[in-house]
C-alpha cells in the first residue's frame, strides 16, 4: 500500500475539507486543481500537493504513468485552483522531463522534505543531493506541472 493509494481513497474527504472554512492546516500543502479534459471537455477537481515559488505553484506528480490529469498540460492551458480558501486561475504546463527546471523542482522539494523521495522510489540524502541515477528513476515515472498564477484583479472592480 502506497501513499497514492491511500490519498485516492481520501480524496473525497480532502476535497470537502479544502472547500470548507476549515481548510487550514490542510491547505498549507494541498490545493484543489480543476482540470478540463483536452479531449472529453469534462471538468473534474482533485486535491494535489503544491509548493509556492513566487507567483508560481509547483505540483510534483508521482506514479505519473497511472495518472492522466497532468497530460492535459503538455501544451500550456488554463487551470482553476482553490488555494488556501481562495479560488484563483492560472496557466499550467508540464516541465520538460529530466531538464534543469525538472531537476531543481525535485531537488528543492527533497531538501525540505527528504522523506518524499520514497514516493518517487528513491532514498534522498540531503548531503549528497539528487544523483544522476535518482534523477533518471524519477524521470521514468514522475512529472512536474508548473502553474503561473494570473494576476489578481484590482480591488473595487
Amino acid at each position: 500500500m502506497d501513499a497514492d493509494w491511500i490519498m485516492t481513497r481520501l480524496n473525497p474527504l480532502v476535497t470537502l475539507v479544502l472547500r470548507s472554512p476549515l481548510h487550514f492546516p490542510l491547505s498549507l500543502g494541498l490545493m484543489l486543481l480543476t482540470v478540463t479534459g483536452r479531449r472529453s471537455g469534462r471538468r473534474y477537481t482533485i486535491p494535489v500537493g503544491y509548493q509556492r515559488r513566487g507567483n508560481c505553484l509547483l505540483v510534483l506528480v508521482s506514479k505519473a504513468r497511472r495518472k492522466r490529469w497532468w497530460r492535459n498540460y503538455i501544451d500550456p492551458g488554463p487551470v482553476e485552483l482553490r488555494v488556501r480558501g481562495r479560488t484563483v486561475c492560472g496557466e499550467a504546463r508540464c516541465v520538460p522531463c529530466g531538464g534543469k527546471e525538472f531537476r531543481e523542482a525535485f531537488e528543492s522539494t527533497f531538501q525540505r522534505q527528504p522523506g518524499l523521495g520514497r514516493q518517487f522510489g528513491i532514498s534522498y540524502d540531503r548531503r549528497a543531493g539528487l544523483t544522476g541515477e535518482q534523477l533518471k528513476k524519477i524521470a521514468e515515472d514522475g512529472a512536474v506541472v508548473k502553474i503561473t498564477l494570473a494576476p489578481a484583479p484590482p480591488h473595487g472592480r
